[in-house]
This record gives C-alpha cells, sequence and structure tokens, in this order.
C-alpha cells in the first residue's frame, strides 16, 4: 500500500513537471515571437538609418534577435514532443537548445549595451563613427548615382526629426549635388518644413530646418534608444531560458528516477 502511494506520489510529479514544462513552452513561444517581431522590425523599419552607418553593431544586434527567434519554434516543437513523450534523449536536445538561444539572446543585449553605455572607450565606436561619417556621406553620396538608399535614408531623416544637414543646414553648402551646375537649390527638398519640388531653393529659417539644427544628435539619440530596446529585450528574454532549464532538468531527474 504504500509502495502504490509512493508510485502516485512521484507519478503525479512527473505530471506536474509536464504541464509546468508545456506551459512554459507556451510563455516561450510567445516570448519568441517577441524577440522575432523586434528583429524583423529594427531590419525592415528603419534600415534606412542603418545605411548611413558603418558600425555592424546596430544590424548583428538585430539579426542574433532574429535567429533567436527562428530557433525558438524549432525547439518549442522539440520541448513538446520530449515532454508529452517523456523522451529523455529529447529532453537533453531541448535543454541545449534552450541553452544556446540563452546564449544567443544574452549576447545580442549585451552587444546592445555595450554600444548604449558610455563607460569603456570603445563605447564611443557608435558616437564617433557618426560625427566623422555623417557629413561625409551627405556631402559625397546624395543623389549620386548608385546611392540611392543613401539618398533616401538622408531625405527620411531630414523629415522625420525635423533638420538639415550633419551638424547645421551650411553643410549643405560642400556638397557635390548642391555644387553640380543644373542644381538651383541651397539645401535639398527634405530640409523644407514643406517638402515641395524646388522648395530648397529658399533657406530661410521660416520655409527650412535652420534653426532646429543638423541631424547628428537627433540621429544618435535614436540609435542608442534602439539598442537600449534590443539589449532590454534580449536579456530580458534570455532569463526566462533558466526557468525552463530548470523545468526540463527536474522533469529528467524524475524521469531517471522513475521505475516505470
Amino acid at each position: 500500500m504504500g509502495d502504490t502511494r509512493g508510485e502516485k506520489t512521484h507519478t503525479c510529479g512527473i505530471i506536474c513537471l509536464k504541464y509546468l514544462l508545456f506551459l512554459f513552452n507556451v510563455i516561450f513561444w510567445l516570448a519568441g515571437g517577441a524577440v522575432l517581431a523586434v528583429g524583423v522590425w529594427t531590419l525592415v523599419e528603419k534600415s534606412d538609418y542603418i545605411s548611413l552607418l558603418n558600425s555592424s553593431l546596430y544590424s548583428a544586434s538585430a539579426y542574433i534577435l532574429i535567429a533567436a527567434g527562428l530557433i525558438v519554434i524549432v525547439t518549442g516543437i522539440i520541448g513538446c514532443c520530449a515532454t508529452l513523450k517523456e523522451m529523455k534523449s529529447l529532453l537533453i536536445v531541448y535543454l541545449v537548445l534552450l541553452l544556446c538561444i540563452f546564449l544567443l539572446e544574452l549576447i545580442a543585449g549585451v552587444l546592445a549595451y555595450v554600444t548604449y553605455q558610455e563607460c569603456f572607450p570603445f563605447c564611443y565606436q557608435l558616437d564617433e563613427e557618426l560625427r566623422q561619417n555623417l557629413k561625409v556621406t551627405m556631402q559625397q553620396k546624395y543623389k549620386q548615382q548608385g546611392e540611392e538608399s543613401v539618398t533616401q535614408a538622408v531625405d527620411r531623416l531630414q523629415q522625420e526629426f525635423k533638420c538639415c544637414g550633419s551638424h547645421n543646414s551650411s553643410d549643405w553648402s560642400d556638397s557635390v549635388w548642391i555644387e553640380s551646375a543644373d542644381n538651383q537649390r541651397f539645401v535639398p527638398d527634405s530640409c523644407c518644413k514643406t517638402p515641395s519640388d524646388l522648395c530648397g531653393r529658399r533657406d530661410h529659417p521660416s520655409n527650412i530646418y535652420k534653426v532646429e539644427g543638423g541631424c547628428i544628435m537627433k540621429l544618435e539619440e535614436f540609435i542608442l534608444s534602439q539598442l537600449y530596446i534590443l539589449g532590454a529585450v534580449g536579456i530580458g528574454i534570455a532569463f526566462l531560458q533558466l526557468v525552463g532549464m530548470m523545468f526540463t532538468c527536474c522533469l529528467y531527474q524524475n524521469l531517471q528516477e522513475d521505475p516505470n
């Protein structure tokens, strides 16, 4: 009678762990979907601004989150199969995949925070690259053949952040496009408060974003805020994997001890 009770209690423990692990998988899928969505949104919606940077840190963080999100789909299926069928070997595979996802998201989060934090010398890399290259990029590549992505990014940047030039509107005076013989503008039309064809011929503050300043500071703030979000999501979701690994280890241990 005592043996029967012990066996039932043990079986109930395994059943509880199976339900907890299954519930974790549901939350895991939802969290993985969120990670995937953040990564895809970052690359699709903000890819124009990435073309203005020489640093690959920003896009690398997004790609790592996308990879982690895709792996979650496969891992979730394996986790459900391993849990419901009580396959010990598959549980080990599931545990290893959880560990890989944990490391991927942790790396993405740390990578983003390393760029965001201003505590180490190399943390200034993004800021310095922007300051050194944005002005040259605008002056040398805007409206040039084969540089359509840069042109679109600059136009969108100036309109979205209500700015003109890298540091100020006078940056455009040395632009290859502005200096061309057939051009009749002082600044691109995207500098205008109400954009229209040839509106850049008049550079008065009432017409263009002249007193509002350049785009360099606003772009820096935007990129750093995005890196902060990537870092927070990556590190936050990564620690969810620890719960899954704990449940998996407990279930595996109980199945090892189960005489049935």
